[in-house]
């Protein structure tokens, strides 16, 4: 194979899922957690694809809240990847479409394998198989997509029927069909349908070309946005009113239900999509009463529980067939095979707790992080993580004042005209109305514990003079 011809992965983590509440929220989703060990799912995906014999650097698609976390992610693995960033969300159709038109700029004949970031795949050697074996029938034009041979009927997934043999274990797309019944899943399997694993690899030019065949607007429009994109940070920003105009779709819905270019290639690699606490329980290592545990847990008389707590010690006593999930702030009890249940219970609590399904105590920033660790009319107190080189923003607040206690490292501290260094179990004050900025010379973490006092103390009350990550 020669080197242009190598293929180029299009990870998908723009997403928002909720279906792992609590550990999953808007601002850190599945695709960021440590799930199945030290890595994210995100993270394992580029490494399903660092084969450079056969991939090139990949291409990121995500949003601007995500960016800094696929930066961090990028650097732990020590993977480059090109990050573009989505205006708004407009489903997979436009964001696969652009990044086959930014893969086609950087090849003319560009292959794109385009991954869902969240997916886990026990078995790479197979998976990696599975693409060559695609890679045949993508270069003779058509979208392949990958069927995952099932191990159960499956209602979560839709399914595919397999066509005429093309090469190989490549087959033609005889229909897709939506998520079934338990006995139309029974059914399915015992006809030899695969589940749709929702992963496809393609020729850059055949899938915008069938994609315009639809909906010749929305290409156009992403291919604009891609035209006109601006370069922010290192980040590839499309162009958000062209963007802004394509249609939002699935690209299944928008291509691979319409086209006559559909393939598959059977695939049996330990695929899951962890679209449900019952999918991670089906992952996890379990004990001999079927119980699994992430985090400190203790069971006594219990039977195929899932536990994952970050925080306090969990124990149960007499229970069959439970999750739950602990962290900081929130704590849920659940059936283990009910994931409908928590989708109504997540859109209930969108409405009268939203931030609980938004934002974690603990807050990811591009210098490192911070959590609340307790909460007063007039007072507040963070744990505060600076990475070495982080900087914040110089900035100002009108209603608070501030109290830095250094307890590991040690922080260049501006105070208006002032720039002093403060040392381990050393402090200074920030009163309020100063321009003020904290950063990491140093070469280990930074950790201090911060107490604020006022009569305001939300997030808005920062005015930022300046910033090295260009945040308003």
């Amino acid at each position: 194979m020669t080197m242009d011809k190598r293929i180029i992965p299009l990870i998908m983590c723009g997403g928002a899922g909720t279906r792992l509440w609590p550990a999953s929220r808007e601002v850190r989703p599945k695709q960021f957690l440590p799930l199945f060990g030290s890595r994210s799912t995100f993270q394992d995906t580029l490494l399903r694809v660092s084969d450079a014999s056969l991939f090139d650097r990949p291409i990121v698609i995500t949003n601007a809240s995500y960016r800094f976390m696929v930066l961090e992610q990028l650097a732990e693995i020590g993977i480059e990847a090109d990050v573009i960033l989505e205006p708004m969300r407009r489903d997979s159709g436009p964001a696969i479409a652009a990044g086959a038109v930014f893969a086609q700029n950087r090849a003319s004949e560009a292959i794109v394998l385009a991954l869902a970031a969240d997916h886990v795949v026990q078995d790479k050697a197979a998976f990696v198989a599975a693409c060559r074996e695609g890679l045949t029938a993508a270069s003779a034009g058509r979208i392949v997509t990958f069927g995952v041979k099932p191990e159960r009927p499956a209602t979560e997934y839709g399914y595919i029927s397999l066509g005429e043999v093309i090469s190989g274990e490549v087959h033609a797309v005889a229909r897709f069909v939506e998520k079934p019944d338990a006995v139309k899943a029974a059914d399915y399997v015992n006809s030899g349908y695969l589940w749709n694993s929702g992963n496809f690899m393609f020729p850059a030019t055949v899938l915008l070309d069938e994609y315009r065949k639809v909906d010749a607007a929305s290409v156009e429009a992403v291919s604009n946005a891609v035209t006109n994109a601006g370069r922010d940070l290192g980040f590839v920003t499309l162009e958000p009113e062209a963007f802004g105009s394509a249609k939002a779709i699935s690209i299944d819905y928008a291509v691979m239900e319409k086209t006559s270019r559909a393939a598959v290639v059977p695939v049996s690699c330990g695929w899951s999509d962890v679209g449900s606490w019952h999918a991670v329980w089906e992952l996890s290592e379990k004990d001999a009463q079927g119980n699994a545990a992430h985090g400190a847990a203790v069971f006594e008389d219990s039977r195929n529980c899932n536990v994952t707590t970050d925080s306090a010690l969990v124990a149960l006593e007499g229970v069959d067939d439970l999750v739950v999930v602990a962290t900081a702030d929130a704590v849920l009890v659940s059936r283990q095979k009910d994931a409908n249940g928590l989708k109504r219970l997540v859109t209930k609590l969108k409405a009268v707790a939203p931030k609980v399904t938004e934002e974690h105590l603990k807050v990811h920033r591009p210098w490192g992080s911070y959590q609340s660790v307790d909460n007063g009319e007039r007072h507040q107190v963070k744990r505060i993580v600076v990475k070495p080189g982080g900087r914040l923003s110089l900035q100002k607040h009108h209603h608070r004042a501030e109290h830095w206690i250094v307890v590991r490292g040690a922080a260049r501290v501006t105070v208006n005209e002032t720039v002093k260094t403060v040392h381990e179990n050393e402090s200074i004050y920030i009163p309020m109305g100063a321009v003020h900025r904290m950063e990491n010379p140093g070469k280990i973490m930074l950790e201090l514990i911060e107490v604020q006092t006022g009569s305001y103390l939300g997030e808005d009350d920062i005015i930022r003079i300046e910033d090295d990550y260009q945040r308003s």
